[in-house]
């Protein structure tokens, strides 16, 4: 089965479980199609990638955080069922895939192939993204991730994934670059960090990926940073400073926004004997605790929104960001290609000046050929000129290639420059105008926008009626 046909089963799979699950975008699958094909004709994707499995298309929400600060605990609790192994040493070390089974009330796991060969899932064919993405290929995917089912009513209609914790320096690169992937589909991250150990200085660097990251990103509000197992602060009764430097550890990293949610679990707290101060600590946790479940509650309406958002995000992500990226690139390349041939140019008809200034003006006399041979030599010098402007526009593309690995920090946004660029990149290229781009392409992605603008019509008809039509009608009829 080739590639372009995976590709294909895997959209047609979406589109039945719209149908199934959010009916108001049934045919959003044929627009993420016609954005495709757009980024295709631009070389910002391959033929056998969609931008629909850049989104979720079930409700997702992903747990991450520091070594033993308390994920695991959490999702028990919130599931209502023992799902994770919990303590300092009996964690789990993989992404685990954590969805509803109401056919069994007894709980499974499955290796990570379950969800790599089942196009219902998220993570369909993600082994393709792990050999690309972890430093040790002889890993499979299983050893990264697992699937957990349970009959928890909390995972109906849901995914929580739980990550393994990110303080292990063997496997740490590749989990953060797992836990990217993951966090671009989910709709809601939960970032835990362990208030037992007040000074973050030590996870300065899990600091800078899952914060420092997050800054830019359009949907930075699905980012929850959760402080956990704040009982600890009530012997000395300094929540508040412990938070504060917290909060100063997210500013060093650049996020001046936000704030934590202080939680703890009181079937595993310490006990708390000033009863002044175990109430105000429950009320904290009481707060925080409510708007976390309300937001993991609302993930479902807000996925369908999402999915528009993501659409109309890459359409201008390509017309305002990848388009002049890359023209601006195909300028230096140009440029550097055109003052390299000038450059040899100009010393060849030198050597050449010399030549007939200094031995013959007569090239028939110095090459002992007639016309006709001077004709081919002619020709030969032509092809010649060909060969070396080839070489030189190759070697300009490579320094070029080398340049925006080095200096285009967002991963995928180099990817596509790099991937569109080599597409450009060729010897009879004239114009740095990118190859696909033009009035038509303009079109097409502004008609994509303008049905994201449907989209959200359709979205909204669920839970609003401004023109009261509908109700009208059935006062009509009734």
């Amino acid at each position: 089965m080739s590639d372009n046909t995976q590709i294909e089963n895997r959209l047609k799979s979406l589109e039945s479980h719209l149908k199934e699950e959010m009916n108001a975008l049934h045919d959003v699958v044929d627009t993420f199609r016609e954005l495709d094909e757009v980024a295709y004709n631009l070389g910002f994707i391959d033929r056998e990638d969609s931008f629909a499995t850049r989104v979720s298309w079930w409700p997702m929400v992903s747990v991450l955080g520091t070594f033993s600060s308390g994920k695991s605990t959490f999702i028990n609790s919130y599931l209502s069922e023992k799902l994770q192994r919990t303590g300092t040493q009996a964690v789990d070390d993989k992404f685990t895939v954590m969805c509803f089974n109401g056919q069994k009330q007894e709980m499974s796991t499955l290796p990570g192939t379950a969800l790599d060969s089942d196009p219902r899932f998220p993570f369909y064919q993600i082994s393709h993204d792990v050999k690309d993405i972890v430093s040790n290929a002889g890993h499979r995917v299983d050893s990264y991730l697992q699937l957990k089912t349970c009959a928890s009513e909390k995972l109906r209609g849901h995914i929580l994934i739980d990550s393994p914790g990110f303080d292990a320096d063997s496997q740490r690169t590749s989990t953060l670059r797992i836990a990217r992937h993951i966090i671009d589909l989910s709709d809601l991250v939960l970032v835990f960090f362990d208030a037992r150990h007040p000074e973050p200085g030590a996870m300065r660097d899990t600091l800078e990926h899952l914060v420092a990251e997050t800054i830019d990103r359009p949907d930075a509000n699905k980012f929850l940073f959760i402080l956990n197992q704040v009982d600890v602060t009530a012997r000395e009764d300094n929540l508040e400073e412990v938070v504060a430097a917290w909060q100063r550890s997210l500013a060093q990293a650049g996020l001046t926004a936000g704030r934590f949610y202080r939680i703890y679990n009181a079937d595993v707290a310490m006990p708390i004997d000033d009863a002044t101060v175990k109430a105000r600590y429950e009320s904290k946790r009481d707060a925080d605790m409510q708007e976390i479940m309300t937001r993991m509650e609302q993930v479902k309406d807000e996925r369908a929104y999402r999915i528009v958002s993501v659409l109309e995000q890459i359409t201008r992500e390509i017309e305002d960001k990848l388009v002049p990226q890359l023209s601006t690139w195909l300028q230096r390349w140009k440029s550097r290609v055109f003052w390299t041939d000038v450059s040899l140019l100009v010393l060849i008809l030198a050597v050449l000046g010399v030549i007939y200034g200094t031995v013959s003006p007569d090239l028939s006399m110095i090459t002992g050929l007639d016309n006709v041979g001077l004709g081919i030599l002619a020709g030969v010098i032509v092809v010649v000129l060909a060969v070396i402007h080839g070489k030189v526009s190759s070697a300009a593309a490579k320094r070029t290639l080398a340049q925006i690995e080095m200096q285009v920090m967002d991963e995928r946004t180099r990817d596509s420059l790099m991937r569109a660029f080599r597409k450009n990149a060729t010897i009879f290229k004239f114009s740095t105008n990118p190859k696909g781009w033009g009035d038509y392409a303009r079109r097409r992605l502004s008609g994509v926008r303008a049905k994201c603008g449907e989209y959200v019509q359709r979205l909204n008809d669920r839970f609003t009626n401004p023109s009261g039509k509908a109700v009208e009608a059935e006062k009509a009829n009734g």
